[in-house]
């Protein structure tokens, strides 16, 4: 008795009915939500405008916005409502404003994405391509927190939360965007999302309109309830089994993305050369890796690969590019070396060669010396030349000697032996050389 009473306390505690609204009343709220006409509709146009300035302009803050005014939800829950209550002739009107809304929101967000001028696929459109099972979970649960909102006396912020979470609007302005730009891709990833949420939102209704016993309000018999419950699941199975599909490729993307960051952790470092840069692309498995320092030779690649291994990543694609090397730079830097080398060579070349020819100026230059300073003497000389040659002997061994020349003009006799050899002596002095050669030419 007293597991049956704590049982009957927990399930109080989740028991709708002394919460529930009456049922004429749900009735009248969701048939007015259903209907696209004055209010509805002008905030429909408005909500496509503004989902899709915030997709084109990738503002998170504005699409927000637009999920919290879009009226998409009125007419998937009176879908649910009316397949639940086997309501036809509701579900008909139900279906015909909800294709017209999805019309309009098509032809409006293709129409903006054809004349904006920016027309870059950013990240807020990019994360509507790709739907899977998680936003099966989502639209399932987001709807049954709606419908259960509606059915409330308590309706708090539970339908603008679900608004946001569902989204609604910007998937249908995604597929837009895939028409306008011709990206078929986008517009069939997009639409499936909006797809999966329109489904899994109106059997949140169903769902929840049968467990609270909603009144039926048509006379229908046992096999239209059959016929109606058969199309339910074979919609739910044809919307579920693609999302199982990409929602196991996004664990096996996950996965491997992990696994290749643990598995870089471990080799940033090996046998001296460095991981400068990598790149890791989970849908293609590949990995791109780029080291610097030593030379990265093909048994160190071999070494990386069975590394691999040993995070689950047997079949990864794995390349690698050579960056940085200590070898190059050492290759390089004995070039420059080299250069530099080669570069003071010819500079002290060039400097020799300046000094030569600056000794060879000054050579030409020193007999106008020696006249200056022997004229005040021997004013009877009339000129003199200097220049430094070579004189050759030959012995057993060819010799060679440095010798200076001193050619020494005057007038016809006017320098006697004794002057002569006064000029010698001071010549030799002046020189500081005993071997020089001086000659004396006599001009008439």
């Amino acid at each position: 008795m007293k597991k049956d009473n704590i049982l009957e306390k927990v399930l109080h505690y989740f028991n709708l009915d002394g919460e529930t609204e009456k049922f004429d009343i749900i009735h009248e709220t969701i048939i007015k939500d259903i209907n696209f006409r004055g209010t509805n509709l002008w905030i429909l146009m408005f909500a496509i405008i503004v989902a899709s300035v915030g997709l084109n302009m990738n503002s998170t803050a504005v699409i927000i916005g637009a999920m919290l005014i879009s009226p998409l939800m009125g007419p998937i829950n009176g879908m649910g409502y009316s397949i639940a209550t086997y309501n036809f002739p509701l579900l008909r009107i139900a279906v015909k404003n909800f294709t017209f809304a999805v019309i309009a929101s098509l032809v409006a967000s293709t129409f903006y994405f054809a004349i904006t001028p920016v027309s870059n696929a950013h990240s807020e459109l990019l994360a509507r391509t790709s739907p899977t099972i998680y936003d099966v979970l989502i639209a399932l649960f987001g709807g049954l927190a709606g419908i259960v909102a509606i059915t409330s006396k308590q309706k708090g912020n539970v339908i603008p939360g679900v608004a946001i979470a569902t989204a609604l609007m910007p998937p249908l302005c995604t597929a837009g965007y895939g028409l306008a730009t011709a990206k078929f891709n986008f517009f069939f990833g997009a639409f499936y999302l909006f797809t999966i949420n329109t489904v899994f939102i109106a059997i949140s209704s169903v769902i929840v309109s049968q467990v609270l016993r909603f009144p039926i309000r048509t006379l229908v018999d046992e096999t239209q309830k059959q016929k109606v419950n058969r199309i339910i699941t074979g919609v739910i199975l044809v919307t579920i089994i693609p999302s199982i599909y990409f929602g196991y490729g996004l664990v096996e993307k996950e996965q491997f993305t992990e696994n290749a960051n643990n598995f870089i952790r471990n080799i940033s470092i090996f046998e001296g050369n460095y991981l400068l840069k990598h790149e890791i692309s989970a849908g293609s498995k590949s990995i791109n890796l780029v080291y610097g320092g030593g030379s990265l030779t093909e048994a160190h690649q071999k070494a990386i690969v069975e590394k691999a291994k040993d995070f689950s990543l047997e079949k990864a694609n794995i390349s690698f590019k050579q960056g940085f090397s200590f070898a190059e730079f050492r290759t390089e830097l004995n070039e420059v070396e080299n250069l530099k080398a080669e570069i003071n060579r010819l500079s002290l070349m060039l400097k020799t060669n300046e000094q030569k020819r600056d000794s060879m100026a000054k050579v030409n230059e020193f007999g106008k010396q020696l006249l200056s300073e022997l004229k005040p003497l021997y004013p009877q000389i009339l000129s003199t030349s200097y220049s430094e040659t070579m004189v050759f002997t030959k012995d057993s061994v060819i010799k060679r000697d440095n010798v200076a020349l001193v050619l020494v003009s005057s007038k016809n006799r006017s320098l006697n032996n004794t002057d002569r050899t006064k000029i010698t002596d001071w010549l030799q002095a002046r020189l500081t050389d005993k071997k020089v050669k001086i000659h004396f030419e006599e001009v008439r």
